[in-house]
């Protein structure tokens, strides 16, 4: 006797379609192909518009170009023209050419032992002042002056230092009130400053000696 067949209680099984629009949006958009010349130039711009202090949209605005554009340019999505490259020269106020310095391949290396920095003889240098250079680097658009500073016995309070760039310094010894524009700090040991050198600086007082203090130079490069 033959059986029966008893159909299934579950339908038969089919693909599930998605509507065209779900697929769409579940796709990652491709990201543009990035060439390596206009990487290194993306790259070369983002760092001398950091190390001028302007922010994206103010180097856009200098520029006149979008803040979208500008970000591209420095991702190294695309590929800028001459004329773009200039407006934006204009705006971080360098030569384009700066744009051209590849320091990818260019790297270098300090290494100065306790005691062995250079004694530097600055031209205008305040009466018992003295600078040991404690590191120098060739390549690279910013330039950076590392000293340790000393106070001799003869040294007097001094506070019309002012040049370009940033400053940092860190006390190593001593106890000084340090004058910055129109304000004045007290600084021991362990104690640091960071500011805009292009204000007059420098110390107004001297209360515990020996006095000595790191102080980095940032700028750039001419």
């Amino acid at each position: 006797m033959a059986r029966k067949q008893v159909a299934s209680p579950f339908p038969t099984a089919r693909p599930l379609r998605l509507p065209a629009s779900l697929l769409q949006r579940a796709r990652a958009p491709a990201l543009p192909a990035r060439s390596a010349p206009a990487s290194r130039i993306g790259a070369q711009i983002k760092a001398l518009r950091i190390a001028s202090g302007a922010s994206g949209g103010e180097l856009a605005q200098n520029a006149g170009i979008s803040r979208s554009m500008l970000s591209r340019i420095e991702r190294g999505l695309v590929s800028p023209s001459v004329e773009t490259l200039d407006r934006i020269a204009g705006g971080l106020d360098v030569s384009m050419s700066r744009f051209f310095s590849d320091q990818f391949d260019r790297t270098d290396f300090c290494h100065v032992p306790a005691g062995t920095g250079i004694r530097i003889d600055r031209i205008g240098a305040v009466a018992g002042y003295g600078y040991e250079l404690l590191g120098h680097l060739l390549s690279g658009n910013l330039f950076v002056e590392p000293y340790l500073v000393r106070l001799e016995e003869e040294a007097e309070p001094y506070v019309s230092f002012q040049h370009p760039g940033l400053k940092f310094l860190y006390m190593v010894s001593g106890r000084v009130s340090y004058r910055y524009g129109a304000k004045v700090v007290e600084l021991g040991s362990g104690d640091s400053l960071l500011f805009e050198a292009s204000a007059l600086h420098g110390i107004e007082a001297i209360h515990e000696p020996p006095v000595a203090y790191l102080s980095v130079v940032f700028s750039l490069r001419d």
